[in-house]
């Protein structure tokens, strides 16, 4: 719950943070949220509180370290994805635009707000989670399918999918530009 109040939905612009938050996503693949949840302490401490300058540098020691870890989801497929899109963030972030600025953009800098009435209305993918799934495993981003990218858009307050009658709404239903 408290997730859901504090942080779904909430607008993130800050690079490691949205790049933190891409990954779990793509670890959850497959799985409840709250198994991601429960185990996000497990995963930052065992992937250097996601500072992407480190993951880069990981080597097969340090995945097979990884897949004995049983804080985390030991998906090798995953884990090696996770190193590859630490590259391509890097590539982002030291070539430009920038991380946040990329995936803003599509959005125009601003969260898109929905008025969905009920859970069947929200939508698994969209034209924008499509382009930016598309973008980003064209820059070499692993686990980033449209599917995991719009559940990535809502937790990171790229769209309020928050249902209209939701508490959490209306306080995240003024969008603000970057």
């Amino acid at each position: 719950m408290a997730y859901h109040d504090d942080e779904w939905g909430v607008p993130e612009y800050d690079d490691r943070a949205l790049y933190e938050k891409l990954i779990l996503d793509g670890f959850q693949a497959g799985l409840s949220w709250i198994t991601i949840l429960r185990k996000r302490e497990n995963f930052r401490k065992a992937f250097d509180n996601f500072e992407p300058e480190k993951i880069a540098r990981y080597t097969p020691k340090k995945v097979e370290k990884l897949m004995q870890d049983a804080g985390i989801v030991r998906n090798r497929m995953k884990i090696e994805g996770t190193i590859l899109s630490a590259r391509a963030y890097l590539d982002i972030t030291e070539k430009g635009p920038g991380f946040s600025t990329l995936l803003w953009s599509f959005l125009d800098g601003a969260p898109k707000v929905n008025a969905f009435k009920t859970h069947k209305q929200v939508p698994a993918e969209t034209p924008v989670s499509k382009a930016m799934s598309k973008e980003l495993a064209g820059r070499g981003f692993k686990f980033v399918g449209p599917t995991i990218v719009y559940a990535f858009m809502q937790a990171t307050g790229m769209v309020n999918d928050h249902l209209v009658d939701c508490h959490c709404h209306a306080r995240l239903a003024k969008p603000k530009r970057k």
